[in-house]
């Protein structure tokens, strides 16, 4: 009798050590998992504080209609229209101003003396910046209309043939002066001309060191050609934002560049946010 009982007890330890033994065993794995979870969320929680991050949400967002893929965000602040993204022939900014500055052309009201809103007013501040400093800049040409940078396009593909055209010249629906928010300037030193001897006055100097601190980047630098598939031009500044201008400046990148390496931060936080 008393063997049986010794057995009994000895079965029901046995059971009672393997319910304790599977409930450890199932709460490290619960640890373990916890552990891998805040892993996994420190990572994401880096990737999120990296200057980069808020431009994520910036990038092109595209859409296609009748073969051809199109930029659907065209209003995006920092949209990237070049020769490999395309705006519609119908996108017209809807908040069209003309800066308070110097213009090459006068007073006249005209469509290339207009700029979005806020980069018109970045561009007030820009050329009081500069004025403070010395320098008077003159704008020369803002805002293009695709039926205007058609008729821009046509009369170089005539001047040059249309190989030659497109390395002077953005073929309609490419072109940053359909955003609104480029400006062509020059100085009187540099005869008013939109030429690559603006870059050697002294006011073109001052602004391709200074555009950042207004928001500018000169949009198509020397040495850069291969990246933005476009000749150097010294005169064309683009408008994207003070943050992103300091960002590009700093690493000396074109908006190509910059956008490269927003879509790598992009690519690493999502696969973080899979693992």
């Amino acid at each position: 009798m008393n063997t049986m009982i010794s057995i009994a007890f000895a079965l029901a330890l046995s059971v009672v050590q393997t319910v304790q033994d599977d409930g450890n065993s199932q709460a490290n794995s619960n640890d373990s998992a916890k552990v891998t979870q805040k892993s996994e969320s420190a990572e994401v929680a880096k990737l999120k504080k990296d200057p980069l991050y808020p431009f994520i949400a910036k990038q092109n967002k595209l859409v296609e209609r009748n073969g051809t893929e199109y930029i659907e965000n065209e209003a995006n602040l920092l949209i990237l229209a070049n020769k490999d993204y395309l705006m519609q022939s119908t996108y017209i900014p809807s908040d069209l101003v003309r800066p308070n500055v110097e213009f090459s052309f006068g007073n006249a009201d005209i469509e290339k003396a207009k700029m979005r809103k806020v980069a018109g007013t970045a561009l007030e501040e820009m050329f009081k910046g500069a004025k403070a400093a010395g320098y008077e800049l003159y704008a020369v040409s803002g805002y293009r209309s695709y039926s205007r940078q058609e008729e821009v396009y046509q009369a170089e593909v005539k001047a040059k043939g249309e190989a030659k055209a497109g390395e002077a010249v953005a073929v309609p629906g490419t072109s940053e002066h359909q955003t609104g928010l480029a400006m062509d300037m020059s100085a009187k030193s540099a005869g008013l001309a939109l030429s690559a001897a603006f870059g050697e006055t002294a006011e073109g100097t001052w602004a391709k060191e200074n555009a950042h601190k207004y928001g500018f980047i000169l949009r198509y630098p020397e040495g850069k050609e291969k990246v933005t598939k476009y000749e150097y031009e010294a005169w064309h500044f683009r408008y994207v934002g003070k943050d992103a201008a300091a960002i590009i400046y700093k690493n000396n990148w074109t908006l190509e560049e910059f956008f490269e390496h927003v879509k790598l931060l992009d690519d690493k936080l999502k696969k973080a946010e899979q693992a």
